[in-house]
């Protein structure tokens, strides 16, 4: 909470009007009872019909007045309240952007989205509590008690009964419900990671007719999450009858004690009727600070969830001292390399060592979980070896800012991703700049032309949020046109050819060699057929390098190498 607190800071001063504005209202909300009890006494005791208007329309002025005063410092609360939101939620999606696989694979997708959208929520429902009632039920409390103990401190212990039986409620309340705040957005975050999991798998749910049991999956998430809160709710619930209890019972006790000093002539009809007013003030004060503590404990959790992305250091960062390069020829040679993932027992990669030539196609190729992908993860930094250097034109990439290193490395991910908008706009991705003409030559390359003269837009076209409404090959084509639009010296293509058929991956791969003659090239795949013509072929077996060398060599040295060439072909298609 502390950390989040600094977000107040430009708001300083318009808070300082507000509170100015709040201690008005409370003076006027103060001076209702004066005026009313003044009125009892002066006004209508004496019959002074003039007098009764004269005050009455005194204290018409003084309740608009404090509407005035209200109204305003609700719309300070707001506009506060949204610009400390908009800040936050500023800040930490620009955190996350800074964060690597490893943040990722610590916080989930689901728990990020709900941080930043409902915690944040929390948060800004907070500060408008804050500002328009923690401010002001103070004034209101210790002026309606200064002026009550004015009017008549014999009736003290009143006020003394009422504040303890109301803080004991709260006590006891809170204490039940603040276990159950903290675990209300963990329950959130469970939900959305179910309601995400179905909706991105709905074919697959269908394939397998197990609605039924992502149903009850859902159910139970959500069933968990409504109990809670109605445990919550109900104790809650409990605060508003309990405080109306208390405060019909003490106007109660009151009049009884009161019209006993009335009938002893140590008090006014119109005193004791601003004391009452003044004691209904107190305990509306203490009553809304409850209601504002309700809000407490859930936004608190909340603010640390926050924070927890907020201070979070990514792994994979710049050096103090990183070089800035603006071209490389996209040398990249591993040194005795290991990996293993962030609280692993053991490496998953071990002492990989190789070089890749530019102008030369490296291809990589292994049993599924062999390293292929984590390999691949290594070079544009997604994640950090932690054993060995990894080398760019003879410089350890840790040297090199992550900007101008990613900046020459054109990546096509093993799931092919997406934006929403435009074909046009997902080639341009890596350039903004690219004119038409270029776009149209990555797609011929990367075999996409047909993609984009079906559709009547051309690269107008929209593309759905994660690009649902083409398929899973139009998507490799359109992620490999992408990459070939932002022209780098190095191409990853880690298995991006898996959806496309064998022809067009052929055909595809005959341009390619073409466009990118003078680059470095790095393709992981699992097909033989997509690896045999590369310059150089390496071979992964549980994280080591157990072949090396071109395939007719491979072939003859390498059992595992052969052992998947021949399960996918005959030997005369090998040959």
């Amino acid at each position: 909470m502390t950390r989040l607190i600094k977000y107040a800071e430009p708001y300083v001063y318009i808070l300082l009007l507000a509170i100015i504005l709040l201690f008005f209202q409370a003076t006027c909300d103060l001076s209702l009872p004066d005026y009313m009890s003044d009125m009892v006494n002066n006004g209508i005791a004496s019959g002074d019909s003039s007098y009764i208007i004269k005050t009455g329309f005194l204290m018409l002025g003084v309740s608009v007045l404090s509407t005035v005063f209200s109204v305003s410092v609700g719309f300070i609360a707001a506009r506060v309240a949204a610009g400390m939101s908009r800040t936050i939620r500023h800040d930490l999606f620009c955190k996350v952007e800074t964060f690597s696989n490893a943040e990722f694979d610590k916080f989930s997708t689901s728990s990020l989205i709900t941080r930043t959208t409902n915690d944040i929520t929390q948060i800004q429902m907070l500060v408008v509590m804050l500002i328009r009632i923690v401010f002001y039920a103070p004034i209101l409390g210790v002026g309606g008690i200064m002026h009550a103990l004015a009017n008549s401190k014999s009736m003290t212990w009143i006020i003394f009964v009422a504040v303890v039986t109301l803080l004991i409620i709260i006590f006891v309340l809170f204490s039940l419900a603040l276990p159950r705040f903290k675990s209300i957005q963990n329950l959130i975050d469970r939900m959305n990671t179910v309601v995400r999991e179905n909706l991105e798998g709905m074919p697959v749910i269908r394939a397998f007719n197990t609605q039924k049991f992502e149903e009850n999956r859902f159910d139970k998430a959500n069933r968990d999450l409504t109990d809670t809160t109605l445990y919550v709710n109900r104790l809650m619930a409990v605060m508003m009858p309990s405080m109306m209890l208390i405060m019909n019972l003490v106007t109660v006790l009151i009049i009884w004690v009161g019209s006993n000093q009335v009938s002893a002539f140590k008090m006014d009809v119109g005193e004791m009727m601003a004391y009452m007013q003044y004691v209904m003030q107190i305990i509306m004060a203490f009553l809304m600070m409850s209601v504002t503590f309700i809000m407490v404990p859930r936004a608190s959790v909340s603010a640390g969830r926050i924070a927890d992305v907020l201070r979070s250091e990514p792994s994979v960062k710049d050096a103090p001292d990183a070089a800035n390069i603006e071209s490389c020829s996209g040398l990249i040679e591993f040194h005795d390399v290991s990996f293993r993932y962030p609280g692993a027992s053991e490496d998953v990669l071990h002492n990989i060592s190789f070089t890749a030539l530019p102008g030369q196609t490296t291809a990589f190729i292994g049993a599924t979980g062999s390293g292929k992908s984590t390999l691949m993860n290594l070079i544009p930094r997604f994640y950090d070896a932690t054993g060995g250097h990894i080398l760019l034109d003879g410089v350890n990439i840790k040297s090199v800012s992550l900007h101008d290193l990613r900046k020459n490395i054109g990546y096509v991910p093993q799931k092919a991703v997406l934006f929403s908008g435009t074909i046009g706009s997902n080639l341009s991705y890596g350039d903004k700049d690219a004119e038409e003409a270029a776009l149209m030559s990555a797609a011929d390359i990367a075999q996409a032309t047909e993609i984009i003269n079906e559709k009547p837009e051309k690269f107008g076209a929209p593309i759905a949020q994660g690009g649902t409404n083409v398929s899973g090959g139009q998507k490799q084509r359109l992620s490999i046109a992408r990459a070939l639009v932002k022209k780098p010296q190095i191409f990853i293509f880690d298995d991006s050819f898996s959806a496309l058929d064998f022809k067009t991956d052929a055909t595809l791969r005959a341009a390619l060699k073409k466009e990118t003659g003078n680059s470095t090239v790095l393709i992981v795949a699992q097909r033989i057929s997509t690896v045999m013509s590369a310059d150089q072929i390496i071979v992964l077996d549980h994280g080591r390098i157990v072949g090396k060398g071109m395939h007719a060599d491979l072939m003859k040295s390498c059992g595992v190498y052969r052992e998947i060439a021949l399960s996918q072909l005959s030997l005369e298609e090998l040959a």
